[in-house]
């Protein structure tokens, strides 16, 4: 950022007196000069005569008025921040299995399914992490990683707004999301590591239990926190039948059991959200207790500009000098 400043600003209030120096030259002097004949003094033009006797008060006012100017030292200044960020690397891992077509969650007084408000939520967690590195990993039947850590929150947000239910499969790999999500931040050197998981239901599929990928996440100094998503009893399907759509409630199971001794064993939380304000008051938690180290060094560099007002006014001084000697000069 460049911007423009005085060093010494108070030599500008003596700009206030030029408008007294201008009166105090102004003044003429009375003069009695014998002439043989007026015949010459009849053809000067009064007017031409005022606006040539201006010429040296005007330009001794000028000098003095870049003068000042350069005595309260202009400067141009450039200013650079450094953000130097302590940040938390995150892996959001979240369930996208079938059971998360539940429509037992709330949004502008209709019902959705439990993915578009996790969408809703999560989306709002990203914002307000711009300094650290995130990632996505999304699990099913399968897990793989739907957006590697990056800075970049746009792109972020971009696959989070993709996520489909089913897109990994209709069950639910818990260890298996651990895993990927170990293995993108296992390496990394940020100050924390951390890992989201979000589900709904319970391991039954893939060949890496929960409990061992959390083991191995503690190995790797990787945080924890578990959240179970769903209201508690049955919750509300929306299926084809042959009376067209129809509700059907069903009972979807949460491991919270395993999710609790996950989160214990690597030093992070458990949550349980039943609806869309828990979930939201859960990411803000989690945001208030993962909190980046963020300091901010500005660096101003400046540069002297006071030779551009110093040599003109000398000139123009030196000039109305001339000028009032030669052929300006005033005959007493």
């Amino acid at each position: 950022m460049t911007f423009f400043r005085f060093e010494d600003p108070w030599f500008l209030f003596f700009l206030l007196l030029l408008p007294f120096l201008s009166t105090l030259t102004q003044k003429n002097r009375e003069a009695a000069l014998h002439y043989s004949s007026l015949g010459a003094l009849k053809a000067v033009r009064p007017a031409r005569a005022m606006w040539v006797a201006a010429i040296p008060r005007t330009l001794r006012v000028l000098a003095f008025a870049l003068l000042i100017l350069a005595l309260a030292r202009p400067q141009e200044g450039h200013k650079s921040t450094e953000i130097l960020s302590h940040g938390v690397d995150i892996v959001l891992a979240l369930d996208t299995s079938g059971s998360m077509q539940a429509l037992d969650f709330m949004r502008d007084k209709k019902r959705v399914n439990r993915l578009e408000v996790v969408k809703d939520v999560v989306s709002g967690f990203i914002e307000n992490r711009e300094n650290d590195r995130m990632g996505m990993v999304v699990f099913g039947q399968e897990a793989f990683t739907q957006c590697p850590l990056t800075l970049d929150q746009d792109i972020l947000l971009s696959f989070l707004e993709k996520l489909e239910i089913g897109i990994a499969g209709d069950s639910t790999a818990i260890g298996s999301a651990v895993g990927v999500a170990v293995k993108r931040l296992k390496d990394l050197k940020a100050k924390s590591k951390v890992i989201i998981l979000l589900t709904d239901g319970r391991n039954n599929a893939g060949s890496l239990s929960p409990m061992q990928a959390a083991e191995i996440a503690k190995t790797y100094g990787i945080k924890i926190y578990t959240i179970g998503v769903g209201s508690r009893g049955k919750a509300p399907f929306l299926v084809d039948s042959i009376f067209g759509k129809q509700y059907i409630y069903q009972d979807v199971e949460i491991d919270e059991k395993t999710l609790q001794e996950m989160a214990q064993l690597t030093d992070g939380k458990y949550f349980r959200a039943t609806d869309r304000e828990s979930l939201a008051t859960i990411y803000q938690q989690i945001d208030s207790l993962e909190k980046s180290e963020i300091k901010i060094r500005d660096h101003s560099e400046y540069k002297d500009l006071f030779h551009y007002f110093l040599i003109p006014g000398f000139c123009i001084f030196l000039l109305e000098l001339i000028l009032t000697h030669t052929r300006l000069r005033r005959v007493p």
